[in-house]
């Protein structure tokens, strides 16, 4: 009950910025052993910047992490994709793309502490993003013959598998966005060029079955994820304007995908980022150009319904907030800003809206930052 009297009144102060000064002098008893993450992507060394999380969702104390490799550098969005940085599911291990060095990172995770295990060739060119499933992680391989290549994880190391590359449905596919299913069974893609999604069935030796591409219901499909009960989700940029949607399907056995909610509004600005809370139960989008967060309720069937007037969220103008995540408790989420150089924190409440926490800053504003991670 303090905790949520706690919550409610940062709510109450709007968007409230919140120093990294600040955040380094909090009582370090409210640590709660959670943590967020978030990636550079640093041309000459990428590093992850991990901060603790207080029980009222705040975030303090930002320590650094080197990868080992070397990020693409660039500003704005330069890897545009979800899941550059990401979370083993039991929150022990985390992994991160080297774009600018074509490697993968593995790190142990103990609260906010980092510790570097491996690092590994992904096996193409450009790795921007990664998912894991037990002992199996694939890395995606943006550039070139976009391609999704396979490793065994084990004890926090990495070893390729053998013919486990495959190929995407063009050269120049553009990817956005690698997830495995809940059960394991299929791993999913989505190809920003030719608007599909792509489906492979996961053999019990690890390596993938022929590529299934599936058109996307609407424009821009850009990032897929999967809920708790397999309902795969994806968040589409759509056409301009404030034409971003978001869209719902099953998953069949053969690979091929049917529609379930299609092209529901978001109702703000490239929308190309979204995560869904542990319990199955809503997912918000990221509506970068617009600066703002919508949410949907999921229901049983996988059908998305607006929670209250669609947007329930709202960063600082000229935010840009990129990739989003939900902390596994499902309390908080957080939003990467890259063009403000910080990240927004809410609470999530019982019905699926925000209330919102402020930002924390101390990121280099309009750099090359990508990719967040939250425990």
């Amino acid at each position: 009950m303090n905790v949520m009297r706690g919550i409610l009144a940062l709510g109450a102060l709007g968007a409230v910025t919140l120093s990294p000064l600040v955040q380094a002098s909090a009582d370090e008893n409210f640590a709660t052993g959670h943590a967020v993450f978030v990636m550079s992507n640093d041309a000459d060394a990428n590093e992850v910047i991990a901060y603790q999380r207080t029980p009222y969702g705040t975030l303090f104390s930002p320590r650094r992490f080197k990868t080992g490799g070397r990020g693409s550098g660039g500003k704005g969005d330069p890897l545009a994709s979800q899941g550059s940085l990401t979370l083993s599911r039991d929150q022990l291990w985390l992994f991160a793309v080297n774009a600018g060095s074509g490697t993968l990172s593995v790190f142990r995770v103990e609260g906010s502490n980092l510790e570097l295990t491996d690092r590994v060739p992904t096996g193409g060119a450009e790795p921007t993003a990664v998912a894991q499933s037990g002992d199996l992680v694939y890395v995606l391989n943006a550039a070139g013959s976009s391609s999704v290549a396979g490793f065994a994880f084990r004890a926090g190391h990495l070893s390729p598998i053998e013919s486990s590359q495959k190929f995407l449905s063009a050269n120049g596919a553009n990817p956005g966005s690698i997830v495995f299913t809940p059960d394991g069974k299929f791993l999913l893609v989505t190809e920003k060029t030719g608007n599909d999604i792509d489906v492979f069935s996961v053999q019990t030796d690890g390596t993938l079955s022929a590529i299934k591409v599936n058109p996307s219901d609407g424009p821009g499909a850009f990032a897929v994820n999967v809920a708790p009960n397999g309902t795969a989700i994806v968040s589409e940029t759509g056409s301009g304007g404030t034409t971003s949607a978001i869209s719902s399907y099953s998953i069949h056995t053969d690979g091929t995908l049917t529609s379930i909610s299609a092209r529901i509004p978001t109702l703000g600005a490239a929308n190309c980022w979204n995560a869904i809370t542990p319990n199955g139960r809503f997912v918000y989008v990221s509506n970068a150009g617009s600066s703002s967060l919508s949410g949907f309720s999921i229901g049983s069937a996988g059908a998305l319904t607006p929670i209250g007037g669609t947007v329930v969220g709202t960063n600082p103008a000229g935010s840009g907030n990129l990739d989003v995540a939900i902390s596994s408790d499902g309390r908080f989420l957080y939003s990467l800003n890259s063009a403000g150089g910080s990240i927004g924190a809410f609470a999530i409440n019982a019905d699926g809206s925000l209330v919102n926490l402020g930002v924390i800053r101390g990121l280099p504003a309009g750099s090359s930052l990508n990719g967040i991670a939250a425990d």
